[in-house]
């Protein structure tokens, strides 16, 4: 019986570690052109971030909250 929770535990971590291998990180610098929306009029840059978005209310005619892009992280082999 412990050794079918031992291999069921080390699955898990396994698929864990997985998942956060393949995770992209995401930046907030770009375009404003290439900006989608993530608030409503009026949000505040504490609101913005908490939502987990971006905040830069210095180009106006574009949004100010604004969904981060993703960007693709490729590992590189050192050996």
């Amino acid at each position: 019986m412990e050794l079918k929770v031992t291999c069921i535990l080390a699955a898990a971590l396994l698929l864990a570690l997985g998942t956060l291998a393949q995770e992209q990180a995401e930046t907030c610098d770009m375009h404003p052109q290439e900006r989608r929306n993530c608030g409503w009029p009026g949000v505040k840059a504490r609101e913005c971030r908490e939502k987990g978005c971006c905040f830069d209310d210095t180009v106006r005619g574009f949004p100010w909250c604004f969904h981060p892009l993703a960007v693709n992280q490729e590992e590189e082999c050192l050996f």
